[in-house]
């Protein structure tokens, strides 16, 4: 059996003359309860980010300023996504390997996820993620 590579997340913009507002509510728009929010800044378009999948945790990528790219995979199905506005996300379950990269000089890259850090739970070598990834499609 399969399961979500990732879906597509489109944000309401509630802005007016006075300004733009995006507003993303954890268990609302975002499809878990928000354990954690980074931000990556000052990366280029040399510069490759992630590069991991993750065991518990899933997250939400939002550009709010700039572009990127997220390439994302499951072994098997691979789709690269670009995210260039701000009132738009990506959703990434657990268990995706992700690679963001070819960011924008202005790029500010939003990342909300559903666990507190664990560095334990991370696949970083891509070659056992997918003996993992083999092993836990056979289950679900």
């Amino acid at each position: 059996m399969t399961h979500e590579l990732y879906r597509k997340l489109q944000f309401a913009d509630l802005g007016d003359d006075r300004g733009k507002l995006v507003v993303a509510e954890g268990e609302l728009d975002i499809p878990f309860r928000i354990e954690r929010v980074f931000y990556i800044y000052g990366s280029d378009d040399t510069v490759v980010r992630g590069q991991h999948a993750n065991r518990e945790s899933e997250f939400v990528l939002i550009n709010v300023s700039g572009s990127s790219k997220v390439m994302i995979t499951d072994g098997t199905n691979k789709e690269i996504v670009e995210l260039n506005r701000p009132m738009e996300g990506v959703y990434i379950p657990k268990m995706i390997w992700k690679e963001m990269y070819d960011f924008s000089p202005d790029s500010v890259l939003l990342v909300l996820a559903s666990t507190h850090y664990d560095g334990s739970e991370y696949i970083r070598d891509y070659d056992r993620y997918l003996k993992e990834i083999s092993k836990y499609n056979a289950r679900t």
